[in-house]
Order: structure tokens, then sequence, then C-alpha cells
């Protein structure tokens, strides 16, 4: 791969393929392109283009490929691992000219869509027809769902439905070599040679654009109860996780949100009013859906007893469905609530649920070993809790020095306790660098040569996931 500079003759060349009104070398539309949400990273590209079609693509990596010019795909730059960085410059690829919902296919109930639709305008797209795509990434107003498919994305309703993964049944990608194929099949079932779909999903644009998405949909249940707990104990909150599955109760969505989390975020967003004890810790949101009022009344009340052995304020009920908006308003906004209070970093942990309550406890001791505060939430029914290590008060120095130690021994717990480094945001590039903990030396090797398999000449999203690689 040769210097992300690239000479006049070559974007001339690419803007035959694009047309000129979507090739882009302004230094504006070029940092605007040259960040996601991961902290303040912004590494712009030497020429942002916007394709229009699959051949488009194919046309811009062939040339990519023989000139060895490093190519990142840019999608709704929502990430948080910085996946969409162009960190050798380059050709930043952004993907919004394709948003098309090619066909939602009601008898096999199945959606083929392009990557750049709005994951959560699918959702809408096929609740309108009584169906139901599960997977809602908290930015799913925003992220997309070719971006979802890179990184393997999950969401509140992970627990019960499973991640984006779990729904996808085929793909259309460009290959670095500009080759065009399908990965798979628009089957249910497929045991026909190696899973090349699933070897693309989650792999974070390293090995292919996606160009076309295939998703298998579900019938849509027409009822939901949503409790909000309040904890005094944060740990017996997470303690309180299992017992649920334990009683045979599987939720749609079990949420853990510690104090700070719901303190930042109700200060942050309006109408939502939770009045909250002084001396509660923590909140598990949890929901049950269905399409039986009688059997999730059951459940919910079964939950309940579930939650007496722990010490808990009153449970409050949401009784309408504004009730039930405000509360999803308020676990979604998280993220950006804390964000907007401190610069900050965010760490994606997953462990066995029964363990989250080790994991927890050593997060703030880790915190406070290092001089760290720390906010912690997620998708507790998934053991997988969002870390949110907030600079506040910190100097600069032990900013920089300081806090990848902590990191890196938060990521060595989370494996110790059988879990590991992302349950839903992927490596891309920050997290790059600690994946010598998650994996042995012929694991990554394995990954390695599967990328040189795909990508000889490794221009497709260097510097990502691979510590060495560039």
């Amino acid at each position: 791969m040769k210097n992300g500079l690239i000479s006049p003759e070559i974007i001339e060349k690419l803007s035959q393929i694009v047309g000129s009104d979507f090739i882009f070398t302004d230094e504006e539309t070029r940092r605007n392109y040259g960040h996601d949400e991961t902290e303040d990273y912004n590494f712009p590209p030497s020429v942002l283009l916007k394709p229009a079609n699959t051949a488009e693509i194919s046309a811009i990596l062939k040339l990519a490929n023989e000139h060895l010019i490093p190519v990142t795909p840019i999608g709704g730059q929502t990430g948080l691992s910085g996946g969409a960085l162009s960190i050798h410059q380059g050709i930043g690829l952004a993907m919004e000219r394709l948003n098309k919902i090619i066909e939602i296919d009601e008898n096999n109930l199945q959606i083929i869509v392009e990557p750049a639709v709005i994951t959560q305008v699918l959702r809408e797209a096929v609740a309108e027809k009584g169906l139901f795509y599960p997977p809602d990434p908290s930015s799913q107003g925003s992220c997309w769902i070719g971006g979802n498919v890179a990184e393997n994305a999950g969401g509140a309703r992970a627990v019960k439905y499973g991640v984006t993964k779990d729904y996808v049944l085929n793909l259309e990608v460009v290959l670095p070599s500009g080759e065009i194929i399908w990965t798979g099949a628009n089957t249910l079932k497929n045991s026909t040679g190696y899973n090349l779909t699933q070897l693309m999903v989650g792999s974070e644009g390293t090995l292919g654009v996606i160009t076309k998405i295939v998703l298998k949909l579900l019938p849509q249940n027409q009822h939901t109860i949503l409790m909000l707990v309040p904890f005094f104990n944060a740990n017996q909150a997470c303690e309180a996780v299992a017992k649920i599955f334990h009683a045979g109760i599987v939720p749609s969505a079990l949420e853990f949100m510690e104090r700070d989390a719901i303190d930042w975020t109700l200060r942050y967003i309006d109408g939502v009013n939770v009045v909250i004890k002084d001396e509660i810790q923590a909140h598990l949101l949890i929901e049950v859906d269905g399409n039986y009022p009688e059997i999730l009344f059951n459940e919910a009340e079964k939950i309940s007893v579930v939650l007496e052995q722990f010490e808990i304020d009153e449970i409050l009920f949401a009784d309408s469905e504004e009730q039930k908006n405000a509360l999803w308003k308020l676990r979604r906004a998280v993220g950006e609530a804390v964000k907007s209070n401190s610069i900050y970093k965010e760490e994606d942990t997953v462990v066995p649920r029964y363990e989250l309550p080790k994991l927890l406890s050593g997060i703030k001791a880790i915190g406070a070993k290092y001089g760290f505060k720390s906010v912690c939430y997620g998708h507790a029914g998934d053991g997988n809790l969002h870390v949110n290590i907030v600079k506040e008060n910190m100097s600069d120095e032990n900013w920089q020095t300081e806090i990848p130690k902590g990191i890196r021994e938060i990521f060595e717990l989370t494996v110790s306790l059988k879990g590991t480094l992302s349950g839903e945001h992927g490596i891309g590039y920050v997290q790059k660098n600690y994946m010598d903990i998650a994996f042995s030396k012929v694991q990554m090797d394995l990954m390695r040569n599967i990328k040189n398999v795909f990508d000889p000449n490794k221009i497709l999203n260097p510097s990502k996931i691979f510590p060495d690689l560039c």
C-alpha cells in the first residue's frame, strides 16, 4: 500500500467513475468525513467519493487496487471504535447514495436493502407491514444498516432476539480487487460450503464493501410491558440479571444504568420525569413482549417476585405508550449525555451475564487505582457493559499515560471472566492494540491470513483490527 496522497491523474479517473458532482477534494468536506463518534479523532481522506451503485464501487476498487491506494468505507459515522477513519488518507468511500429499500418480501419475511438505509427507517418500514426487525442499537435513528452489518451491532433487544448476524442471510460485496460476489443464498438454512456471509458480518469493512443486504424478518409482537426497577446497591442490580433468567423468563430487553448515567441523562434531555431517591445506586429497565397480555402480566409478576430478594425501591410500571417511549428515550440518550459532560473514552466489555457483578466491582476498583471515574450502563441481559471513562479533573498527562493502563486491566479482567473486548462496537482503530489480551498468536495469524486472501495489497480499511497491519 502506498502513501495515501493521490495524483491529479488518479483524481481525474475517479471523477470519470462517479461524476464531477460526487468527488470532493476540499478540506471542509474531507474533514467532515474524517471522523465518526470515536472521541475527537479526525483523519480526513485525500479525496472523498460518493458512488451511486455497485458498479461504480467496483471500478473505484479496481483502480485503487491497481495503484495501491488505501480505501476507507464511510457509513453513517456513528461508530465508536474508529472504523470509518481514513488513517492513511487515500480514498474515503462515502456510501450515502446507496440508501434504497429494494424489496420487502412479505411472503418470505425478508427485506433487501442498500447499506445507507437508516436502521430506524428500516424497522419502521417493516413495522407498517406487521413485521419486525429486532436489532435496535441506541443510535438507530442515525446509524445505517450497512454499518450495523460491518460491526455486528446489537441493541437492547438482542437479549431475546439476537444481534445483526442472526438476521443476515446474504450479502452483495465488492472485493478489494473490484470483483462482485454474493456471499450466500436467500434461504433460512444453508450448509453449502464455508459461511462467507457470517465471515463478512463483523469484519469492519476490512474484507469487502457491502452493497446489498438480505435480512430475515419476524412477525411483529403486539404487546409489551416495561418496568423500571430502582436498586439501592448497584452490584445487586447486576446479580438480579442472572436470577431473572434462572426463573425461566427471557425478557425482550434488560438494561442496566448506574446512578450517574441516569442523573446525567435526565439533565441532558427534556420530556422525561423520573424521581430518584438519593440512596438509589442503579436501575434495571426490563421489558417483556408477546401477543397475549395475560402471559406478559404473569411474566412481569414473576420478575417482581425474583426482585423481592434484593434491596429495591418501588418498581415503576410504564402505564402508557408515552411513558414507555420516555423511558426508552432516557436509556438511549445515556451515551450522548455522558459525552456532553466530559472528554471520555467508551469501552464495550462483555462477559457471561452471571459475571456482571464481578466485572462492575472490578471496573470501579481499577478506576480507583488509576484515578479515573467511570459511568457504566448497557445491555445487562447479554452481559454487555458499556464503560465510559470520563476525564473530568484528571490532568492531561495522567489522561494520556494512566488511562491506557487502566483500560488494559479492564480488558484483562473481562477476559479472565470468560468475556471479550467488544460485544457490539467492534475493534476498529482504538481497540486494536488490546487484541493480544483476547487472542493467541495462532488465532491472530489465522485472522491475518484471512485478511491477506481477501485483500493481499492491504488497501481496504487499513490499520483496523490488527495492531501490526497497515
